[in-house]
């Protein structure tokens, strides 16, 4: 397992602990090894080993209520030494064909949404790093299991194209 659905798989525990109807999240991802060599003390307060060719995940400042994680990212540019940057949020997912009666209305939408006999609430963790690779983990609610997590590189493709925008502009800074 690559150390990007490693630590997919870690913060996907991680929000399973804590239950369902938590705040979204965002965390910067570096490398445990860079984090020991710039952090000592905090790695060794964390436990952490220069060795460890992983990833350790920061969680940033929580979003302010109201807030939506898609506005918070559009808005976030990461630092160079950011190997990657991980988010969690729970959404409500509809069936095929039921956004055709989906409201135009933003607060239309959502009652509709919240309201649809068929609509399944996930919980999700998608994650990419600098160079591209991906990693997502899905849960259902109404499949609350460890061994049901569905995990794969592109479960939530829109939402890892906005966590890939925010990398992008250092490495755009870079190439000019």
């Amino acid at each position: 397992m690559s150390a990007l659905a490693s630590v997919v798989r870690e913060l996907e525990a991680h929000a399973s602990e804590l239950g369902w109807d938590q705040p979204e999240r965002i965390y910067a991802l570096v490398t445990t090894a860079q984090l020991v060599a710039q952090e000592p003390g905090l790695a060794e307060a964390l436990g952490l080993d220069a060795d460890d060719d992983g990833l350790t995940p920061i969680e940033q400042e929580p979003l302010a209520p109201g807030q939506l994680l898609e506005d918070v990212l559009a808005g976030i540019e990461w630092p160079e030494d950011v190997a990657g940057v991980a988010a969690v949020a729970e959404r409500l997912v509809l069936p095929p064909g039921a956004d055709d009666e989906l409201p135009a209305d933003v607060a239309a939408a959502q009652e509709y949404a919240a309201q649809h006999p068929e609509r399944q609430e996930v919980r999700m963790v998608a994650a990419v790093l600098r160079g591209g690779e991906a990693a997502c983990a899905l849960r259902l609610r109404s499949h609350d299991a460890d061994d049901l997590v569905l995990t794969g590189p592109d479960l939530v493709p829109g939402l890892l194209e906005q966590l890939h925008a925010t990398l992008e502009y250092e490495e755009t800074a870079r190439d000019e």
